[in-house]
């Protein structure tokens, strides 16, 4: 039965064991589904029969945060989506992003402004076939629209009803702070969910960002949780080594340079050990360490095929022990900790 986490389990829990995003009341389930694969035209992900198979099962199972983006598959994820949500749009969290166009570099259908919010949206909306956007993520920081711009347009694209919630992708932590500091003070929509990389090779995010969203209640639904699959144990030395041809396919480029350090390894290696001690795989282990650390609400799983959803989906039915924690913690921390952090530490 579905219902809201509030007790302390032996698992992270199940895909409709919701949990609340950020300062709102929306609740949502503890593993996002990443759409960025449903399409074909990036070249990584899956046609229009086999996203269906993912979605139906992720739905099936009780999830209902779906995410995408305008630009994902040049808009071919939300077309797919127009079709798999139609008849379930009221039980699916529907989350896309704007700040790119994915057919036009025309100057004012790209950034952060209110031209290009107002077109992206519109056109949004025409192809996931719906009258309203759950959650609209600014989908990178442009340095160029000033706060005051975003977050007085994104209240008023709320208030026109076409989006319910707004949040923010890969941007740093003094504009999450700076964007809810005005946003409280002018009774404006906040940002209630961060977007942004965190795994165990890349640990940034502890330093500002998740402070930031601790002091904001802001949510943080992280991607790359498996490093493009390098956490995922599949890869050795020798199949990265092959790759180093093809450096125009993304996937195979970052995973040549996160084979480039040796550290990368020695972190891989831990989280075989664990899996094998406790009978799951590299990326449940994985995902379950990202599930419980602070201020983690749902990390972002992304799946060409049902099988691999269903084996991220086993990361919620149990819970790393604090010393399985505490192995990963201390092999995979930063080496260098940069000021101000680093006083603070030895403080």
């Amino acid at each position: 039965m579905a219902q809201d986490s509030t007790d302390v389990k032996d698992t992270i829990g199940a895909l409709d064991d919701y949990v609340l995003l950020g300062r709102s009341g929306l609740r949502i389930s503890p593993l996002c589904l990443g759409a960025m694969t449903f399409g074909e035209k990036f070249g990584l992900g899956t046609n229009y029969e086999g996203s269906k198979e993912v979605f139906d099962c992720y739905f099936e199972k009780g999830g209902n945060f779906i995410d995408t983006a305008n630009v994902y598959n040049y808009g071919e994820s939300e077309q797919f989506l127009k079709e798999l949500i139609a008849d379930k749009r009221s039980q699916v969290v529907l989350a896309t992003k704007y700040s790119s166009n994915p057919t036009s570099m025309a100057q004012n259908v790209n950034g952060n402004h209110r031209k290009s919010l107002t077109e992206n949206v519109n056109e949004s909306l025409k192809r996931l076939g719906t009258g309203y956007i759950d959650l609209l993520y600014v989908h990178i920081w442009d340095f160029r629209t000033p706060i005051e711009e975003v977050m007085r347009s994104l209240d008023d694209v709320v208030r026109s009803g076409k989006v319910l919630y707004v949040a923010i992708s890969d941007a740093p932590a003094w504009v999450v702070s700076g964007a809810n500091m005005l946003a409280d003070l002018r009774g404006w929509s906040r940002f209630i969910g961060l977007q942004t990389r965190y795994n165990l090779l890349d640990r940034s995010l502890e330093f500002d960002l998740q402070p930031a969203c601790a002091e904001y209640d802001v949510g943080i639904i992280p991607w790359g949780c498996v490093a493009e699959g390098f956490l995922t144990g599949k890869h050795t030395r020798e199949s990265i080594a092959e790759k180093a041809s093809d450096t125009g396919n993304y996937r195979n480029s970052a995973l040549i340079k996160t084979a480039k350090k040796e550290q990368n390894w020695k972190i891989l290696d831990e989280v075989i050990a664990i899996a094998t001690e406790i009978k799951k795989s590299p990326v449940q282990v994985a995902l379950n360490w990202m599930s419980q650390k602070p201020g983690i609400t749902a990390p972002l799983v992304g799946a060409r095929t049902k099988a691999q959803l269903v084996e991220n989906l086993k990361a919620l039915e149990f819970k790393l022990t604090p010393e399985q924690m505490a192995r990963l913690d201390a092999v995979s921390a930063p080496n260098d900790i940069p000021f101000p952090y680093s006083m603070y530490r030895r403080g």
